[in-house]
C-alpha cells in the first residue's frame, strides 16, 4: 500500500509554519483569558505580547489533574471546570457543544462544530486513507470520543465508516468479512485479536490493507506482525483533551507534529523547556477557541527528533511516546512528586538533571537524590540535602554526578523498592 504524499501545508518552510502559528497565538490566549479557569491563570497577561515561544514558555502548564480538580469542585454548574468556551443552556457558556464526553476520572470533554473538529483527517492521509475507502472504526462509540475523533477525519477525508466500536470480536469479524473494508481504525492489539480470529477460524480478510492506530503502545514487532499478514499500520499520539497531537509517516521516523498545534517538551513537573533531544513532558496548545487549553500537560513523555521527515514533511518531529510524566511516589506516608524534584533544582542553579531514587522494603524506605553537576563546591551535597528536607519533608541522601551521568529518559522519580 502507498502512503498518500504530504500536501503543500506540510511541506512548507518551517519559518513561514512558526511565523503563521505565532501570529494566532495571541488570540488563542485571549480566548483562553474569556474562560472562567484560565483567566485566573492567565490574570495579569498581555495576550498581544504572546508572539514567540519564549513568551508562551512563561504562561502556567495546566496539567490534567487541575482539570479533575476544578471539574469536581463545579459539578452541577460547570461540567467542564471552567475550561471551555461551550456547553449546553445549563451551563456557564454561551455557544452550544455538539457532545460532550467523559474519560476515566470522570473527566468531561466538549466537542465542538468544527468540521474535523479532533485534527484526525492529516493522520489518516499520512497513512494512506482517502476519499471511497470504507473503514471499519473499532474504537470505542461509548462515553469516549476516541471513535468520534476518527470519524469526523474519515469523513472529512470522505470516507465511509462502519462503527464497530469495541468487543463482539465475532460480529465485527462477521462484518469484516461480509462488507470488506479498505482499511481499520481501533488500538493495535485489538487488530492483532480480530486478526487471529480470523486465522483460527478460516476467514480471510483480503481486502484489508492499512491501519491508523492509536491509544496505545504500538512496537515494532506488532507492526511487523501486522505487515507480515498484509495490514500496514502506522500509529497517531492523541488524548481525548486535545485530539491528535502527532502522527507517523511512511518515513517510520517519530511522530510528525500536526499543523494545527504547538508542541513544547518539558522538564517533568515544570513549565520549563528541555534541551532538543531530552526527554521531557509532551506540552501542548491546540488553536482552539472552543476548549482553549494553553500549554496542556499531556502528562506522557518523548524527545525532539532532529532533522526533516524523509517524506518532505517539514513539521518538527517528536521520537513518539516515551513513557508517563507524572511520576509520585508515596515515602513513609509522605506524597514526593516530581514537581518537588523541581523545585530543588530550582533553588540550586548549578545543579543540571536530577533523579529521586527510592530504595528499601515498605515502611523502611530510604531516598537518594542523584543529581547531575559541574560543581564539586564543599558542602554542596549537604545544601542540597538540606533543600529535599524542606521542600518534602522527608530526610534524603545526595549524590553528586557528572553532568550527563543520568540516562534520558525523563524519569525523575524512580521507586525500586521490594513489594514481596
Amino acid at each position: 500500500m502507498n502512503t498518500a504524499p504530504p500536501t503543500a501545508l506540510e511541506t512548507r518552510d518551517p519559518a513561514l509554519r512558526e511565523a503563521a502559528l505565532m501570529a494566532k497565538l495571541p488570540a488563542q490566549v485571549r480566548a483562553a483569558q474569556a474562560v472562567p479557569a484560565l483567566a485566573e491563570r492567565l490574570a495579569g497577561i498581555d495576550a498581544g505580547s504572546v508572539t514567540t515561544r519564549m513568551a508562551l514558555a512563561q504562561l502556567p502548564v495546566t496539567r490534567k489533574h487541575e482539570l479533575l480538580e476544578r471539574q469536581q469542585a463545579t459539578r452541577g454548574v460547570d461540567a467542564f471546570g471552567g475550561f471551555a468556551a461551550i456547553g449546553w443552556s445549563t451551563q456557564q457558556a454561551l455557544r452550544p457543544a455538539r457532545r460532550v464526553y467523559q474519560s476515566p476520572g470522570p473527566i468531561y470533554e466538549p466537542e465542538g462544530h468544527a468540521a474535523d473538529y479532533w485534527r484526525s483527517a492529516r493522520a489518516l492521509h499520512a497513512a494512506g486513507f482517502s476519499a471511497g475507502d470504507l473503514v471499519h472504526n473499532s474504537f470505542s462509540y461509548h462515553l469516549t470520543p476516541g471513535a468520534w475523533l476518527m470519524e469526523s477525519g474519515l469523513h472529512g477525508l470522505g470516507c465511509t465508516v462502519f462503527p464497530g466500536g469495541t468487543g463482539n470480536t465475532e460480529l465485527q469479524l462477521q462484518a469484516m468479512q461480509h462488507l470488506r473494508p479498505d482499511g481499520y481504525c481501533g488500538t493495535p492489539s485489538f487488530l492483532r485479536i480480530l486478526l487471529e480470529k480470523a486465522q483460527d477460524s478460516g476467514v480471510a480478510l483480503p481486502s484489508l490493507r492499512k491501519a491508523l492506530v492509536s491509544g496505545e503502545a504500538f512496537p515494532p514487532s506488532l507492526r511487523d506482525w501486522l505487515q507480515a499478514r498484509g495490514v500496514v499500520a502506522y500509529q497517531a499520539f492523541a488524548t481525548a483533551d486535545v485530539g491528535v497531537i502527532a502522527f507517523e509517516t511512511a518515513a517510520r521516523e517519530g511522530l510528525i507534529v500536526d499543523e494545527g498545534v504547538i508542541v513544547e517538551i518539558v522538564r517533568p513537573g515544570t513549565g520549563d523547556a528541555v534541551p532538543d533531544g531530552e526527554v521531557g513532558e509532551i506540552v501542548v496548545t491546540v488553536l482552539n477557541a472552543d476548549y482553549p487549553l494553553v500549554r496542556f500537560g499531556t502528562g506522557d513523555l518523548s524527545a525532539v527528533l532532529p532533522g526533516l521527515c524523509p517524506t518532505g514533511r517539514s513539521n518538527l518531529r517528536i521520537k513518539g511516546w516515551l513513557g508517563r510524566a507524572d511520576q509520585t511516589a508515596k515515602v513513609r506516608g509522605m506524597f514526593v512528586h516530581a514537581s518537588q524534584v523541581a523545585e530543588v533544582l530550582r533553588r540550586h542553579p548549578g545543579l543540571k538533571r536530577a533523579r529521586l531514587v527510592v530504595e528499601g522494603e515498605m515502611a523502611n524506605d530510604r531516598m537518594t537524590l542523584q543529581v547531575e553537576s559541574d560543581q564539586s563546591a564543599a558542602g554542596l551535597a549537604d545544601a542540597v540535602a538540606g533543600t529535599v528536607r524542606e521542600v518534602t519533608k522527608l530526610r534524603a541522601d545526595v549524590v553528586l554526578l557528572a553532568p550527563g551521568a543520568l540516562p534520558n529518559d525523563g524519569k525523575v522519580i524512580e521507586d525500586a523498592r521490594r513489594y514481596e
